[in-house]
């Protein structure tokens, strides 16, 4: 469909296939964290380094997305709950695909927790969206993470290979999912979904090596980029890390390389 493919270019780079997605969307979940207080100049901090979109709620998008700086691609999360909550696991869709359109989106994510109590439901409101944007022209993001009582570990490959494959064969454009912690495993999960695959960035790490290793490690083994939120609107300098970002997943940087970008040099 002409509609999706027109517009999944503002998520995806057209010449490396590849893309660099901010989610900012914490605010639901945990509040008005540092790096997303003031989204406005966040995001015009990312969009300078090469972003190629951010991750938003729909009541923030008048806020702080576009009318300044440089374009980045908008993507309405349809999915929340707050750490509050009974269940904060248990994601309920917010709104719909229709609101995203009339809101100037160019994509939109929903999230799953595959292995949670909730899951039936949430892979039912999964299939639906999907065909929904079908309809509509609308790429599709399906955050898919193995999080449930029975998962021991939300790193390994098997469910992580389970995760991302539901996710594909439900309808969605990108999937995103936990890094497995290896360039070999991961191998096998992109190997094993017939679209792009991007990475979680987690909890904040350590160094910012850590980070760049992470995703260097994605790509070199067929990762579609990243969807990382916290470890770039809450470091030293979104831009820089951003940039030190996309060097590695647009220009293939080594990790080396995209520290000097990082610490200025």
């Amino acid at each position: 469909m002409i509609g999706k493919r027109i517009r999944i270019e503002r998520i995806l780079n057209r010449k490396t296939g590849r893309c660099v997605i901010v989610p900012m969307d914490h605010g639901v979940s945990v509040g008005p964290i540092p790096g997303i207080i003031d989204m406005a100049s966040t995001i015009d901090e990312v969009a300078s380094g090469g972003a190629n979109a951010v991750i938003m709620h729909k009541g923030m998008v008048g806020r702080g997305h576009r009318g300044y700086g440089m374009d980045i691609g908008l993507i309405i999360h349809l999915s929340a709950s707050t750490s509050l909550g009974p269940d904060p696991d248990n994601k309920v869709l917010v709104t719909s695909v229709e609101k995203a359109l009339k809101i100037g989106a160019d994509a939109v994510s929903v999230h799953v927790n595959i292995g949670s109590e909730k899951e039936p439901e949430m892979l039912m409101k999964l299939g639906r969206i999907s065909e929904i944007c079908d309809d509509w022209g609308m790429p599709l993001i399906a955050m898919m993470y193995p999080r449930g009582r029975n998962i021991t570990n939300e790193h390994d490959v098997d469910v992580v290979k389970l995760a991302v494959r539901t996710g594909a064969e439900l309808g969605a454009d990108i999937v995103k999912t936990n890094y497995t912690g290896d360039p070999d495993t991961f191998k096998q999960v992109v190997d094993g979904c017939p679209v792009p695959v991007v990475i979680a960035g987690g909890p904040r790490v350590e160094t910012d090596r850590e980070l760049l290793e992470m995703v260097k490690n994605s790509v070199d083994v067929g990762g579609a980029g990243v969807a990382i939120g916290r470890n770039v609107f809450q470091a030293r300098s979104p831009q820089k890390t951003t940039k030190a970002i996309a060097g590695i997943v647009h220009n293939n940087l080594e990790v080396d390389e995209a520290l000097k970008i990082l610490n200025g040099y």
